[in-house]
């Protein structure tokens, strides 16, 4: 849990923040005191909705605490945009002076465009998140790759975050369009849930219908040690999929061994220290001769995999960005935003995640099920 330093510390600069865009919006938009005084108190509760959406978890009564969250994360959404086109504003008019340009008229309509465009925004972000998540295909060129394991397919999904906002109907299209892509192996990257087992059996249920050649595996994401990681890898494995814990299994495939591992999150010694993720000890006593696959949450997993001498690790937590401008802030920490890359010997593909966290909301990093397929260098 946060300190209540912090808690104080966020909630100011939030207000900070909601006061600011007020102070600079709302005198510009040529409205009356009446509407100056409705647009203030709309910021005042987008000052409340947002700590109440993210606190509503909390709320046992439902369906207020799904309600709330709903609004909650739609209102940050909206926020988020608001604030960034309320900066961009204000840099125009700083710029529109040096061109002579700068009049009434500007002030008034950049003020009204900044609240246009953040609604058209989050419209059009909201569109994006729920709908379902398109196929995106990949070669991963492996050398050596044996002839019997050319074409092999992996259908990876990532970061669904079934929770207060994505629910069971969001899940089972899911599992049906990756039922339909008939993939030789399936691989669940990290963030399935955001809540408790007891709150969201009910809606992970449809996994339990994922069927591929070789089966469904799955590891741990940093979110699933928020919500009690240890019950989930009970439920996930009641539900028929193998979880890897810093361990491996060799599929045989056409009479060619693959091996395929798997670690914990990469923070999960912060929850449970014998939780460490470990790509050397899950790669250990595995064939030397075959092509290594690693399921790792976080990208940053990739230099002890590259050290571990994996050839693929399919990670994802970044999604992407998920909305503008916040793909810029990922690479703070993690090595990788999304896509295909390499490391040194090792390919490590990032996926924007199937779902969403947080805000209903996705702008220039459009959710995906990646189907990844190997291929001969």
């Amino acid at each position: 849990m946060p300190s209540r330093f912090t808690i104080v510390f966020v909630l100011s600069i939030l207000g900070a923040l909601h006061a600011w865009i007020g102070w600079r919006i709302l005198p510009a938009l040529g409205i009356d005191a009446a509407w100056q005084a409705t647009g203030a108190l709309l910021l005042v509760l987008s000052y409340l909705l947002i700590p109440a959406g993210l606190l509503s978890r909390g709320i046992k009564q439902q369906p207020l605490s799904d309600r709330l969250a709903w609004v909650g994360m739609l209102i940050m959404g909206l926020f988020s945009s608001l604030l960034l086109l309320t900066i961009l504003r204000e840099i125009v008019l700083l710029v529109l002076p040096l061109f002579g340009a700068l009049t009434p008229d500007m002030v008034e309509s950049t003020a009204w465009a900044v609240i246009g465009c953040a609604l058209l925004l989050t419209v059009i972000g909201y569109a994006n998140a729920r709908r379902l998540a398109a196929v995106v295909d990949i070669d991963v060129p492996i050398k050596g790759l044996s002839p019997a394991l050319e074409g092999f397919t992996i259908v990876q999904i990532s970061d669904i975050h079934v929770g207060p906002t994505i629910k069971r109907s969001y899940l089972r299209a899911i599992v049906d369009k990756v039922n339909s892509l008939k993939a030789d192996m399936i691989a669940i990257t990290g963030d399935l849930v955001d809540g408790s087992v007891q709150q969201l059996s009910e809606h992970t249920a449809p996994l339990e219908q994922l069927r591929s050649r070789h089966g469904a595996y799955f590891v741990t994401g940093n979110h699933e040690y928020y919500s009690n990681a240890h019950a989930w890898i009970e439920e996930v494995r009641r539900l028929g999929l193998t979880v890897l814990m810093n361990e491996h299994v060799v599929l045989q495939h056409h009479g060619a061994p693959l091996v395929l591992a798997g670690v914990t999150d990469f923070t999960a010694h912060h929850f449970d220290e014998n939780h460490r993720s470990d790509p050397h000890a899950a790669i250990r006593n595995a064939p030397v001769s075959s092509v290594r696959v690693l399921l790792a949450h976080q990208p940053r997993s990739a230099a002890a995999a590259s050290d571990a001498g994996f050839d693929l690790q399919l990670s994802g937590h970044t999604h992407g960005g998920q909305f503008f401008p916040w793909n810029f802030f990922v690479p703070l920490q993690q090595p990788y935003v999304a896509g295909l890359n390499r490391l040194k010997d090792l390919w490590v593909y990032t996926s924007r995640g199937t779902g969403y966290w947080g805000p209903p909301k996705r702008l220039l990093a459009p959710s995906e099920i990646t189907r990844l397929r190997l291929v001969s260098a």
